[in-house]
């Protein structure tokens, strides 16, 4: 109905209708427009009815506004109060109700909205914020409304803005002006967008949170120093004002002058701290005093002794003691008294009741060398240790001695001792000296002192009279005989000989070497049982070490036996004519094949022939050959011969060789000897023929047991006629000779005069062996005949005697040709044996029936005898 009448522009008339409806209660949306219209169009107080009304609809009844009256439409879109916002800030925005829109923005407290009115693109947001800035905020009453406008702020990041916005609310005696979160956020604005105004804002307000406001000034990126300075100054924060003026500013003249003006004792602590670390140690320690506090005591310490400021540190260090229960603050009092020379209050301090360590401060001073302060501490404490090289330093040479007594310890002694021989003070080094040597760890240092200022007499007095102390060591006489090995060789020898089982022989032994005392050193390797050292040593120095009675019996211990080499070597350089000698003492340990060898090399050979017979027992090569070659140079043909046929291990066959082209007959004798020994007996023989030694071809012909050897010599002497040597051959070499090849040789070339002594031999040889048959026939004969006589009366029929081959009949007496065994040659071919019978002739040993068998004849006396062999 409504709607139908609006088009027609007959709304008025409804009016009456409209309200009687209205009076009954009716709430249609409809109905409440259609009345808001008319009142519109009519004038009716429609502000009041738009204000006042719960019915009507605010988009339809602003809408129907908006061209009519905007305020109407702001009244209806605000009674929507949040279903119409966008259309209010439209209706606004074009009609420049921005007053309006701003009390609006303020009340509705909407985020979404006031970032709507906020965004950067709305063209009419300068003058709804000039509006909420000049008239809204300032008019809020309530909290919540400025918060949320000033959220709305920060967030479209307007600081200015905010700015000016926080400066009506909070300086212009508003409702707000001393809320406590506004003038946090004003500053903090300030502090972010405007840094020119902060400082105002500071001295203005009084309600802000000084301490974080002054946290956010100091931090980055602000570093708004003196506006951090006055907040704490202002909130009484004393102490972190001046930590600002120290730490930030970098004041310390301000910081000192705010200090006297607060004279608070923790301003007073940060200030001394500060100029101890900006070396003020002075001023430092002033301020600390006047904090009266003693927590950095260690760093003041610190700084004061570097920069030596010992008469401040001493009151400092006084008020300390009253707070401070520490070891550090007595020591370093103590300490800072010596280094200011009071001794006399030191010494009052330190007998007093304290907890110094006197000690460390004693060793300070003393490395600092304030001995007179280290002598006063020591004497406290008793360390006569310590006391003793105070008074050293100080010339108190006696009484240092008395502090070493009662300290009694190797290093104050050695201390003393030291002191005393470079002040050339003897007498007191001698008794502290006496302390240290039955020490052997500390002995050697004390001779190094005493050697290199050039007291060696001092010293040696010092070690003799301590070797009759109860506690002397080894290391004492060990040193003792060094020294006499430097300084006083022509003692040397003697002492060592009285004292051998208490010297450290190896020590002494390099200290010999080192001082070229090569006699000493041997002696001293012998009784240490260094047999090779003491023979390597006396062939190395020769010249001054050298005894050939030591030397052997050195030789006759050492272990290392290439040592007996190098003395084989040493003597065919030195000593020639020893050389024997040595060789004789250790022949049971040399490889004597290598003495040879090595003699041989230097061409000394001769010198030890007797050394070489000596050992020859023992048949070797080397040492024969060696032999064998001396004797030949030495045409010892006769001690050739002996050696060589006593001693076989010889190069044989190459000492013929040699020898069989020597001058000297006797020496190819020799040769022809060993051609025998070695079986060569045809070379031999021919050796012998060259010489004319017949008799030794001859006897080389006997032993070689070859018949065609013998038979070829004997040929050799009938073609040489040599009538006596083919007598003798036949003798020599009878067992060797046929008897028919001698005496066919003999036949032909007219010698039977000289085969007849073979021939008898011959005959008698067989003569003797039928002569054996004969008798063992005559046995057998013997038996039977026993047999034939038996009881039975059998008579055995006669049966001749067999003829044993070779039997002969007696008449021949014993010869006196016996040369060799009676063996029977074989027959030569051709030619009867001596002795035997030939066919037709009746053999010996038989007899004929009816004749008896005569009886062996004895030797007829004048029968011809051989001659003696050649």
């Amino acid at each position: 109905l409504v709607a139908e009448v609006e088009k027609r522009n007959r709304l008025r008339v409804l009016l009456p209708w409209l309200e009687a409806r209205v009076a009954e209660g009716n709430q249609d949306p409809y109905l409440h427009n259609g009345i808001a219209k008319i009142y519109i169009d009519t004038n009716r107080d429609p502000e009041t009815f738009l204000k006042s009304n719960a019915f009507y609809d605010s988009a339809t009844v602003g809408k129907y506004c908006e061209d009519r009256d905007p305020h109407l439409a702001y009244t209806a879109y605000k009674r929507a109060w949040g279903s119409c916002d966008k259309e209010l800030v439209d209706v606004t925005n074009r009609n420049g109700l921005f007053r309006l829109q701003a009390r609006y923005l303020v009340e509705r407290q909407n985020p979404e909205l006031w970032a709507l009115v906020l965004d950067i693109e709305n063209q009419y947001r300068p003058s709804v914020i000039d509006q909420v800035v000049s008239t809204a905020l300032p008019d809020a009453k309530d909290a919540d409304e400025v918060s949320a406008a000033v959220r709305a702020f920060i967030s479209a990041d307007l600081p200015n803005k905010l700015i000016e916005l926080l400066e009506k609310i909070v300086l212009h005696n508003s409702n707000f002006s001393k809320n406590r979160n506004l003038q946090n956020l004003l500053i903090l604005t300030a502090i972010k967008a405007d840094k020119a105004r902060v400082m105002d804002y500071i001295n203005r307000l009084d309600c802000y949170d000084g301490p974080e406001i002054a946290k956010i000034a100091l931090g980055e990126p602000y570093r708004l120093y003196e506006e951090a300075f006055l907040i704490y100054k202002k909130c009484d924060l004393n102490s972190d004002a001046v930590e600002t003026l120290l730490t930030n500013i970098e004041s310390i003249e301000r910081a000192h002058e705010f200090a006297a003006r607060c004279n608070e004792g923790p301003v007073w602590y940060k200030l001394g701290k500060a100029q101890l670390e900006n070396g003020a140690v002075p001023e430092a320690i002033e301020s600390y005093l006047k904090a009266e506090d003693a927590t950095d005591y260690q760093e003041v310490i610190l700084a004061a002794e570097r920069e030596e400021n010992y008469e401040e540190l001493i009151r400092y260090l006084l008020m300390a003691r009253a707070t401070a229960k520490d070891q550090l603050v007595d020591t370093e009092l103590v300490y800072s008294y010596a280094k200011t020379d009071r001794l006399s209050d030191m010494e009052e301090f330190v007998s007093g009741t304290n907890t110094a360590n006197v000690q460390s401060v004693g060793d300070r001073l003393y490395e600092e060398r304030s001995y007179k302060a280290a002598k006063i501490l020591y004497q406290s404490i008793q360390n006569n240790g310590r006391l003793a090289s105070c008074h050293v330093q100080l010339g108190e040479y006696t009484a240092a001695v008395d502090a070493a007594r009662k300290a009694n310890n190797p290093k104050t002694w050695k201390e003393v001792n030291m002191a005393c021989v470079h002040a050339q003070e003897f007498r007191c080094a001698e008794i502290a000296g006496m302390y240290i040597i039955v020490h052997p760890d500390h002995l050697e240092e004390l001779i190094a002192q005493y050697e290199s200022g050039g007291h060696f007499e001092e010293l040696i007095s010092l070690l003799d009279s301590g070797l009759t102390s109860e506690r002397s060591h080894i290391g004492m006489y060990t040193e003792l005989a060094i020294l006499y090995a430097k300084y006083k060789p022509e003692k040397l020898m003697d002492f060592i000989k009285l004292n051998t089982a208490k010297l450290n022989i190896p020590k002494l032994i390099h200290a010999a070497e080192r001082h070229y005392l090569w006699e000493h050193a041997i002696f001293l390797y012998t009784h240490y049982d260094e047999f090779d050292a003491a023979a390597n040593a006396m062939m190395a120095h020769s010249p001054t070490a050298f005894a050939h009675d030591q030397f052997q019996m050195i030789m006759q211990k050492v272990s290392n036996t290439e040592l007996y080499y190098r003395a084989l070597q040493f003597y065919m350089d030195e000593q020639p004519l020893q050389l024997n000698s040595l060789l004789n003492t250790v022949a049971q340990k040399v490889d004597h094949a290598r003495v040879v060898q090595q003699v041989r090399k230097n061409g000394h050979l001769a010198l030890i022939l007797p050394y070489l017979k000596s050992v020859q027992q023992h048949n070797i090569n080397a040492v024969n050959d060696a032999i064998n070659e001396l004797y030949v140079e030495a045409e010892q043909y006769e001690e050739l011969r002996q050696s060589i046929e006593d001693f076989d291990n010889i190069d044989q066959i190459g000492l013929a060789q040699k020898l069989e082209k020597h001058e000297l007959v006797e020496m190819r004798r020799i040769s022809a000897l060993v051609y025998k020994k070695n079986k060569r007996y045809k070379q031999s023989i021919d050796l012998s023929k060259l010489d004319k030694m017949y008799r030794d071809a001859m006897e080389t012909a006997r032993d070689s047991g070859n018949q065609d050897l013998a038979e070829s010599l004997l040929r050799y002497f009938v073609e040489a006629n040599m009538k006596e040597c083919f007598a003798a051959c036949l003798f020599t070499c009878y067992d060797l000779i046929n008897p028919d090849t001698g005496l066919e040789l003999a036949w032909r070339t007219n010698m039977l005069d000289f085969a007849m002594p073979f021939l008898i031999q011959v005959l008698r040889e067989y003569t003797g062996r039928i002569d054996a048959l004969d008798k063992k026939t005559q046995k057998k004969e013997e038996a039977e005949e026993k047999n034939k006589s038996a009881p039975n009366d059998y008579v055995e029929d006669y049966i001749p005697p067999i003829m044993s081959p070779g039997g002969m009949t007696g008449g021949f007496g014993t010869l006196a040709i016996t040369a060799g065994p009676g063996l029977q040659q074989p027959a030569q071919q051709g030619f009867p044996q001596p002795g035997m019978m030939q066919p037709g002739m009746p053999q010996p040993g038989m007899q004929m029936p009816g004749m008896q068998q005569p009886a062996m004849s004895q030797p007829q006396p004048g029968m011809m005898m051989m001659p003696p062999r050649f």
